[in-house]
C-alpha cells in the first residue's frame, strides 16, 4: 500500500485510473443499486433489508444529532452520512479476499490520492456551511480578535483537510503494516486475529473522520 499505484489506463498523464480508482467506481455502483433497490420497494411494514438500512440510517442521525443538535443534524446528514457509508464500505473493502492481490481493484483508502480528495471535498463542504450559515460574517472570522490573525487562522482552515486525509491513510497504512509484519512472524493465527480486529478497526475510522467534520461544521456555522 505504501507504494505507487500502478496506472491501469493512463488519461494524459493526470487523470490515470489506477486499481484504487476501480476500487471506488464498484463502491459506488454497488452502493447506488443498493439505494434504488431499497427505495423502490419500501413498506409500511418493513422487511430485513429496508429493516437494516432503516436501523443503520437512525443510528448514524442520532449520533450526528448528538453532534451537531437536531437541526443542524439532519441538515447535514446526507454529507455526513454518505462520506460514512463510503469509508467505512472503502475500509471494509481491503478485507476481501481478491482485493488488494489483484492489480485491477483495491481498497480505495490504501491510496493517499483518495483520501486526500476525501479531505479536499470535506474542506469546500465545510467552508460552504460556514459561509451560507454566517453570510458576510464568515469572513470577519478570519480577522478575529485582530486583523494580524489573518495567516494563521487561514493556515489552520488548510490544515484541516491535510489532516484529515493523512490521519485516515495513515490508520489504514499502518494496520494492514502490522498485519502483514505479524503474518511474517506468526503465518498461522495472527493475520487471522487481525482481520478480526480490523472489521472493529475500519468501523472506527469512518466514526473518528466523519466525527471530526462534523466538530469541524460546528465549529464553522456556530454564531
Amino acid at each position: 500500500m505504501g507504494e505507487a499505484s500502478e496506472v491501469l489506463i493512463p488519461v494524459f498523464g493526470i487523470l490515470d485510473i489506477t486499481g484504487e480508482v476501480v476500487g471506488m467506481w464498484a463502491i459506488v455502483a454497488a452502493l447506488a443499486l443498493l439505494a434504488f433497490f431499497a427505495g423502490r420497494s419500501l413498506k409500511e411494514r418493513p422487511g430485513k433489508l429496508q429493516n437494516v438500512i432503516e436501523t443503520g440510517l437512525e443510528y448514524l442521525d442520532n449520533f450526528y444529532s448528538g453532534l451537531l443538535g437536531k437541526e443542524k443534524g439532519r441538515k447535514y446528514f446526507f454529507f455526513l452520512g454518505s462520506m460514512f457509508i463510503f469509508i467505512i464500505c472503502a475500509n471494509y473493502s481491503g478485507l476481501l479476499p481478491w482485493v488488494g492481490i489483484s492489480k485491477y481493484i483495491k481498497a480505495p483508502t490504501s491510496s493517499l490520492s483518495v483520501t486526500a480528495g476525501l479531505g479536499i471535498c470535506s474542506f469546500l463542504f465545510i467552508q460552504g456551511s460556514a459561509l451560507k450559515a454566517k453570510g458576510k460574517k464568515y469572513f470577519k472570522h478570519f480577522i478575529s480578535p485582530i486583523v494580524f490573525m489573518l495567516p494563521l487562522l487561514l493556515l489552520d482552515e488548510l490544515i484541516k483537510p491535510v489532516s484529515l486525509s493523512l490521519r485516515l491513510f495513515g490508520n489504514i497504512y499502518g494496520e494492514e503494516t502490522v498485519t502483514e509484519q505479524l503474518y511474517e512472524i506468526l503465518p498461522i493465527g495472527a493475520p487471522l486475529i487481525m482481520m478480526i480486529l480490523s472489521l472493529l478497526f475500519c468501523a472506527i475510522q469512518a466514526i473518528v473522520y466523519t466525527m471530526l467534520v462534523s466538530l469541524y461544521i460546528e465549529e464553522m456555522t456556530e454564531e
